[in-house]
């Protein structure tokens, strides 16, 4: 794919091909639709299935990849097409969508060093490159630190207040260890229950303090995100004085709706002003009633959620654990998708695909002739090989390629 594109670069880069949508912009986007899927796919699996062997190759083919489209975004040839079109008497005659396409290429361009002086092209080039690696060493440390931490309970006093599902799933754990008693682990479905119902103060604390730490010196040392954020935060200046702006934050604001970092650093600071006599207020409300009610003094950290939760069924009589059993995953996703169906007119049906872990469920979306409009993977619950925070990504997006 990589060569394929190549080869369209060179195609379509040369004079005589001229600078218009159809003959230069849109051949172009078609072209690199291949390669920009594979490799979406390629990622969103890494995130979400992250084992050694998908992890070695993904890192094997990062460096080529990010190498592929820094050289891209500093093609002086493709620049100037581009820039035709926009300064071009065709621009007009181009849809509101097709404008905005060009707009933002012209933008990302620039931002990609293609006005720079030759001699900083290389040195930005790595830059970019470097970026990419250290980005996603800085995820694998994340998931490999909070995969390396579980504590293991062996006295049953220690589960008091946990709902009987969490010490299900604990206990199960363990066995799976080889090991008797309950392994909780940093992974949100173990982590918050402990948080938000466990009386146990000691196990909330060695929770919080093992989440609050991961990826951090006090853990192993290959796992230390700390000189990754260092280096990340010198490249990105660098990047940004190479461009001509004063930080990264200039930079990053250029395709945002923001207008300046003193508009949002002001925007923040009101927000911050105006939000915390409320913050304050609620604080003193959960010191007051820990101390009062629960003898916990003073509240610290790894109290707040169970302390929250403790006012609730006090003050509300409310509890998110007696509220779940109304919302069980089956339930909640036929209401879901009786939503969508009535909504959007379509019918979800359940479908077959290859599937990277045996969870995971697909779907068709069928209009009402019975007719396919789209398919989507359900990936539900969280596991050692899945970040958090991979919730959502798109394979084939909604566009017509010129075939």
């Amino acid at each position: 794919l990589l060569s394929r594109c190549r080869g369209l670069i060179e195609t379509l880069a040369a004079d005589g091909v001229a600078a218009t949508w159809a003959d230069f912009a849109a051949p172009l986007a078609d072209g690199f639709e291949q390669l920009s899927r594979a490799w979406g796919i390629v990622g969103h699996v890494h995130s979400v299935n992250d084992v050694p062997a998908w992890r070695d190759a993904y890192n094997q083919m990062l460096p080529e990849v990010s190498r592929f489209y820094a050289e891209v975004g500093q093609n002086l040839q493709l620049f100037a097409k581009y820039k035709a079109i926009a300064e071009g008497s065709e621009f007009a005659t181009l849809s509101s969508a097709q404008q905005r396409v060009v707009e933002h290429e012209v933008r990302d361009f620039r931002l990609a060093g293609a006005e720079l002086p030759a001699a900083s092209k290389p040195r930005f080039q790595a830059i970019s490159e470097e970026l990419a690696q250290l980005a996603a060493r800085f995820s694998e440390n994340l998931l490999d630190a909070t995969n390396a931490f579980s504590e293991l309970v062996t006295d049953a006093n220690e589960l008091a207040g946990l709902p009987d599902d969490v010490r299900q799933a604990a206990r199960e754990a363990a066995e799976r260890d080889g090991a008797s008693g309950w392994k909780f682990t940093l992974h949100m479905p173990s982590y918050l229950p402990v948080m938000q119902y466990a009386d146990s103060r000691r196990l909330r604390a060695a929770m919080y303090r093992a989440y609050a730490t991961r990826a951090a010196e006090f853990g192993p040392a290959e796992l230390d995100n700390t000189p990754l954020i260092r280096r990340l935060l010198e490249l990105r200046r660098e990047e940004a004085q190479l461009l001509g702006y004063g930080s990264f934050a200039e930079v990053s604001l250029v395709p945002k709706m923001a207008e300046s970092v003193p508009q949002i650093l002001a925007f923040l600071r009101d927000l911050a002003t105006r939000a915390r006599p409320f913050a304050e207020r609620d604080v003193a409300d959960l010191r007051d009633f820990a101390s009062r009610e629960l003898g916990l003094q003073p509240m610290e950290a790894w109290d707040v959620a169970y302390v929250s939760e403790k006012l609730l069924q006090a003050r509300y009589a409310f509890s998110e654990q007696e509220v779940k059993q109304y919302f069980t995953e089956e339930r909640v996703l036929s209401g879901l998708f009786s939503a969508i169906e009535t909504l959007f007119d379509v019918r979800l049906r359940p479908d077959e695909a290859p599937v990277w872990h045996e969870d995971v469920r697909f779907f068709r979306i069928e209009n009402p002739a019975g007719e396919l409009v789209g398919q989507f993977y359900l990936d539900l619950y969280a596991r050692e090989t899945k970040r958090g925070g991979a919730w959502m990504d798109e394979a084939i997006g909604r566009r017509r390629l010129r075939l």
